[in-house]
């Protein structure tokens, strides 16, 4: 059965009539919905939270939610759409409620479960945008194909073993002549260490490797990328002496 619900409180008095423009649509937060607020917040168990919710503030959280991602312009997501998104923001809303850290006492329930959806949201869209980005930037490493994609398994064969072993030594004896910078050295280490654990990787995709010298030597991905050009040169350069001489002059 139903448990049975307070409706907001009617003031008694009619309500006068006021000139101008009729009330927008857009009024979705409204006095009955800071009533029903705190009615919610007086009731007894969950099961009468729950009606009250469903009936009376599950639509101005879900209008809330929807003004604040299109007037604030928060696009950038990991769900599939925007549905998606406001639901969050509705949860995110509705746990603040469940947890009672708004005291209508203290000001307007709009204003304040505005500021709490708006600043999710600015998290969230910062984090999202900052992965985005960070994706967006390893898009050049499918431009690269030969350095780190020498690291597969299947392009180590036989006849690649001893050229590798070559180019390793070749590039440890002559990395503070190639690189002259610090940090150039530490990336192009951190890739020379990736082709002597070669045997033990368990990753081969590119940029699944970058990110794992992005973690190593806690340099940005262009920096990667520039240091990884310069060795994609050498590697040619060697491979070619290689396949010529059958060796590499260290």
């Amino acid at each position: 059965m139903e448990p049975k619900v307070q409706e907001p409180a009617s003031t008694g008095s009619p309500t006068p009539k006021k000139r101008g423009r009729k009330p927008s649509k857009k009024q979705y937060f409204t006095q009955e919905t800071q009533d029903s607020i705190q009615i919610y917040l007086d009731a007894q168990n969950q099961r009468e939270r729950d009606v009250i919710f469903e009936k009376f503030l599950y639509y101005p959280f879900y209008k809330l939610a929807e003004n604040l991602i299109h007037t604030f312009k928060f696009y950038y997501t990991e769900v599939d759409n925007l549905e998606d998104l406001k639901h969050e923001v509705i949860i995110v809303l509705l746990e603040k409620l469940q947890q009672g850290y708004y005291n209508p006492s203290k000001g307007k329930a709009f204003s304040y479960f505005s500021i709490i959806g708006k600043n999710w949201l600015i998290l969230y869209n910062n984090g999202n945008y900052k992965k985005k980005k960070q994706a967006a930037t390893l898009s050049d490493v499918d431009e690269d194909p030969t350095i780190l994609s020498s690291l597969n398994r299947e392009e180590i064969k036989k006849d690649k073993v001893d050229f590798v072993e070559k180019m390793i030594e070749y590039m440890d004896k002559h990395m503070f002549r190639i690189f002259k910078k610090p940090i150039d050295q530490k990336v192009a280490d951190a890739v020379m260490l990736l082709f002597k654990r070669r045997e033990n990787l368990e990753i081969f995709n590119k940029k699944a490797l970058y990110i794992y010298i992005r973690e190593i030597t806690d340099v940005d991905t262009p920096q990667i990328t520039k240091v990884v050009k310069v060795l994609k040169k050498h590697y040619k350069k060697l491979y070619n002496e290689f396949e010529t001489t059958g060796n590499i002059k260290i």
